[in-house]
């Protein structure tokens, strides 16, 4: 690892596999070490998360299992193999002789089959294959969410990235402020009381590189955490700037396509097929199995064969309660498909709106706002360096210029974040 200069006066902080020395009254320099082994853009950040994440791997055995219940679902009855022997003379031993075969004692074989009526196993076996395409949704589901959370701490990385580059620059324009003062108090230009002041102000020009550093270290460590430790490297980096891409969408078609594609909508529509399935089961097993049974019997020199015939007779129960339950709660899958539906229309409207309140927002500063603050800046300081200004004005045109190009690069970051909310609540990353 080598380091480029060396600054007595400085603290070490480490982020992403950089070493960053942030200066105590010096100017701030960083030395990189060996570019990381593994770079990555967002797509690549979904694509492996989707393959990575733990938390999804466990949520897709669900999946796994149901597919299992179908298995369970789909099985015969096993028949039944029954053996007795009676008046076995086993007190009075005298009697087993050679001929015993042909005594008293009886032998029976038999074997019984349950058939099922009403088609039973037909509708078991769909009810579970509506039960698992249900659990393929909701599945679904948990990748949207995730592809959701990858994006957003992407973005925190990004916007974590942009701020630590601009408050490095700043403390660096700034510290430059600062020696010449110190020059123009050297030479009876400026008071040490107006030294002073402008030395303090440079404490939030390092505390602003500070917080930055500390948001990009947390925001690679959440997203690694997404990905997947052992998916990716502890000094891999991200791909990628803030930057404003203008859409035009429309909110109903938006909406409309989420309807045919979000998951968790397409999940509660299966729900109310898989609801009546249930029913569809439970009137089935309100008819009785029949069981058939083939007997051998073997008495004295007599050999004989029986059929048995057995089935309940449906008096009292009559799987009325079962019926009932399931017929109600296709209602309440019906209700919770007309709800989710509701949830999505609002879903939508609520990101587009955030989408369009976002893209104004970064329209406002690119109008000329970023400029002026830039401008203002310049002025203010050119003219306070050649005493044609207050101190109080140089400060406060830079607190505004550096306060200014933080809030444009947070309001970067939440319009790219309201795009990706807007994929998210549509349910695919193809928005036109």
């Amino acid at each position: 690892m080598q380091i480029l200069q060396k600054w007595p006066c400085s603290r070490l902080w480490v982020a992403a596999g950089a070493i960053f020395f942030i200066a105590q009254g010096c100017p701030t320099v960083a030395a990189q070490q060996s570019p990381p082994s593994v770079r990555i853009d967002l797509d690549q950040a979904i694509q492996m998360a989707v393959a990575h994440n733990h938390s999804l791997k466990a949520a897709r055995t669900q999946i796994q299992q149901s597919e299992a219940e179908e298995i369970t679902a789909g099985l015969r009855p096993n028949p039944v193999f029954t053996y007795d022997d009676l008046y076995v003379p086993i007190f009075t031993p005298s009697q087993f002789t050679s001929n015993f075969i042909n005594s008293t004692t009886e032998f029976d074989l038999g074997i019984s089959y349950t058939i099922e009526r009403g088609h039973t196993r037909q509708a078991r076996l769909r009810a579970a294959k509506d039960q698992t395409a249900v659990t393929r949704s909701q599945v679904s589901d948990t990748e949207r969410a995730l592809t959701f959370n990858v994006a957003q701490q992407f973005m925190g990385i990004l916007l974590a990235k942009s701020t630590l580059q601009f408050a490095n620059q700043d403390l660096a324009s700034y510290q430059q402020t600062v020696n010449l003062s110190s020059e123009q108090y050297q030479a009876g230009a400026i008071s040490e009381g107006d030294l002073l002041k402008i030395k303090l102000q440079l404490l939030q020009f390092q505390m602003d590189v500070s917080q930055s550093q500390l948001s990009l270290v947390q925001a690679y460590a959440s997203l690694r955490a997404l990905e997947g430790y052992d998916a990716l490297p502890a000094g891999y980096d991200v791909v990628g700037e803030l930057a404003y891409e203008p859409l035009k969408l429309n909110r109903e078609d938006l909406q409309l396509k989420a309807l045919q594609l979000r998951p968790d909508y397409i999940g509660a529509q299966q729900g109310v097929t898989a609801a009546q399935s249930q029913y569809s089961l439970q009137k089935a097993n309100g008819k009785r199995d029949l069981t058939a049974t083939f007997d051998y019997t073997h008495v004295s020199a007599s050999n004989d064969a029986g059929l048995t015939l057995s089935i309940e007779i449906p008096v009292f129960d009559k799987n009325q309660g079962e019926i009932a339950r399931t017929n109600y709660a296709i209602g309440q899958a019906q209700e919770t498909k007309t709800a989710a539906g509701e949830t999505v229309m609002t879903d939508v409207a609520n990101a587009y709106e955030a989408f369009k309140t976002g893209d104004q927002v970064v329209q406002l500063y690119l109008s000329g706002y970023l400029k002026q603050a830039q401008d203002s800046r310049d002025i203010s300081e050119y003219a306070y360096k050649r005493g044609a200004a207050s101190l109080l004005d140089f400060l406060d045109a830079e607190r505004s210029y550096r306060s200014t190009q933080l809030a444009y690069r947070q309001a970067l970051a939440t319009y790219m974040l309201a795009i990706e909310q807007l994929r998210e609540v549509v349910g695919t990353r193809k928005l036109q």
